[in-house]
């Protein structure tokens, strides 16, 4: 019998991006895939903000963007009228990726795929989970080769990213509730004519959208748009530019014309979501928690998100420095997020589809005067911006987010995400998230330089933490790391001390005013086994 500490079931985005943060903790992980070859097609095809910043920690995101298109505006199209509407135009100082990056599925793989062969983790192809069951120390799991062969694996912990008909959720029994929208879409990869790039694009109609979306590669366009309520051909029926061409000219107007198809398909949608996202040492993620509508392009975002969240903590349970119910927290923070998704997009969905005499109306006549009024004003556009781009998703709520004595009155709180901003003067780091970025815990001791001269921060060495001097310029107007503005973004203000432990995933765990570490230490204590230090910051 072989083992592994992870077995991680599916090679998609989501389990991609897990096996990497298990690497990254020096965990010792499989990733098997019962498919021959990764995919080539461009299925998923945004990145959030979010997930931009969630990845830099792998090294891969610099390359994301350098492949991909990015998208400030939507274009809405109104028998014939065009309406621009700005929506990633903010340049808000608190991400260094203020927009929505277009870029394939299949790319998204590609470099996720090639980041795990340079840490010399390989995807095991045509391999499948076949059995699966606890034991006393974890599970064991029975994989079949492509060759027939069986293999016996024992694991601590299985990891189910293996889709919307999850084998690991199957077999550990945890239920997948709810339904299929009756709609029928048509999915195409191609080249179009008469829509300007750089854009996102949206038809408007009484019968529904359709939407064309900058992709770049495989093909320069990506087509989504609904078939009408008659037509419910089979996923598997083949698709014919002609039918695509004839279904485009009836929302365009005949004003748009394709060509050159790389890929064509038939869909149908689900909305579903797990009753739990772990049983045991079996763990859910991505399509296999929960499957959505395309809208506000969500899915493959929240199953990476939900890799970064658990894959950190699977990391520090197999190290044996975090307290076990550390792992409990997955679930209680990220099915939250799981819901809230299911119900936004549903909405939109519903919109986008409906039927119903008011809701054509309005999509069709009221919605294309109204959206660019609405979108107006810069306060509302950056709400919407943090909701789609999921930059405002935080878990206050959860065990992990203590707030400790004084608090600053503003900033982000225990729970909310790490904001960006730079660090004049810090080397190489450059900003708060470069300087935070490597695996691990991170600890911000915030004020005037003098602040921390009398403080006793040997008792923090127990820790596996890195701890980072972010100091106000002193009299001579120098300081270990020049840091007002990042100061000034946190919430404190000028000659306020405080601290801030941010987590592998970046996202704020304790925070407090002043220098006193008492509530620190007992939150180290609680969630962090004391053991060799990882570093020490400037």
């Amino acid at each position: 019998m072989s083992a592994a500490e992870v077995l991680v079931v599916g090679a998609g985005p989501t389990g991609l991006a897990m096996a990497g943060q298990l690497a990254a903790f020096g965990v010792r992980v499989r990733l098997v895939d019962r498919a021959m070859d990764r995919v080539h097609e461009s299925r998923a095809l945004a990145i959030q903000p979010r997930t931009l910043e969630v990845l830099a920690g792998l090294g891969v995101t610099d390359e994301l963007v350098a492949c991909g298109n990015r998208a400030v505006r939507l274009c809405l199209h109104v028998r014939g009228r065009e309406r621009a509407v700005p929506l990633f135009d903010l340049g808000l100082p608190d991400t260094a990726y203020p927009y929505l990056l277009f870029l394939s599925q299949a790319e998204t793989e590609r470099i996720l795929g090639a980041h795990l062969a340079s840490v010399g983790l390989d995807v095991e192809r045509g391999v499948e989970l076949v059995g699966l069951h606890r034991t006393a120390d974890g599970a064991e799991a029975t994989l079949r080769h492509r060759d027939g062969r069986e293999e016996q694996v024992s694991a601590r912990y299985v990891v189910g990213c293996d889709g919307a008909h999850s084998t690991v959720r199957h077999l550990a029994g945890i239920g997948f509730e709810g339904g299929a929208y009756p709609q029928t879409f048509v999915l195409a990869d191609l080249e179009a004519d008469g829509v300007a790039p750089g854009a996102a694009h949206a038809f408007l109609s009484g019968r529904g959208m359709l939407f064309l979306f900058p992709l770049g590669h495989p093909a320069s366009w990506r087509l989504l748009a609904m078939r009408p309520p008659a037509e419910t051909p089979s996923p598997d029926a083949p698709v014919t530019l002609d039918e695509v061409q004839a279904l485009a000219d009836v929302y365009t107007g005949a004003a748009v014309r394709l060509r050159d198809p790389v890929w064509m398909t038939n869909f149908r949608l689900h909305h579903r979501a797990a009753a739990h996202y772990r049983s045991g040492p079996m763990f859910l993620a991505g399509d296999a928690a929960h499957i959505h509508s395309p809208a506000g392009a969500q899915g493959m975002n929240t199953g990476i998100q939900d890799a970064v969240n658990l894959g950190w903590k699977l990391g520090r349970a197999v190290r044996g420095d975090a307290d076990p119910t550390l792992l409990d927290t997955y679930e209680s923070e990220r099915a939250p997020v799981g819901r809230l998704v299911l119900r936004f997009t549903d909405r939109a969905f519903t919109v986008a589809t409906s039927t119903n005499p008011v809701v054509r109306f309005a999509r069709a006549r009221l919605a294309p005067a109204l959206i660019p009024v609405v979108l107006a004003p810069r306060f509302v556009r950056a709400a919407a911006f943090r909701t789609v781009s999921e930059l405002g998703i935080g878990y206050r709520r959860s065990p992990l987010s203590r707030e400790g004595p004084h608090p600053p009155r503003t900033g982000p709180r225990a729970g909310d995400r790490l904001p960006d901003a730079p660090l004049p003067g810090s080397g190489n780091a450059g900003t708060l998230h470069r300087l935070t970025a490597t695996p691990g815990w991170h600890l911000l001791l915030c004020g005037p330089p003098a602040a921390w001269q009398d403080v006793a921060t040997a008792p923090l060495g127990r820790y596996p933490l890195t701890a980072h001097r972010l100091t106000e310029p002193d009299a001579t107007g120098s300081s270990p790391t020049s840091a007002a503005p990042a100061l000034h973004r946190l919430g404190l203000t000028p000659g306020a001390s405080g601290l801030y432990l941010v987590r592998p995933d970046g996202y704020i765990g304790y925070r407090a005013g002043g220098t006193d570490l008492t509530g620190l230490l007992a939150y180290l204590d609680r969630w962090l086994r004391p053991g060799a230090r990882r570093g020490a910051g400037t």
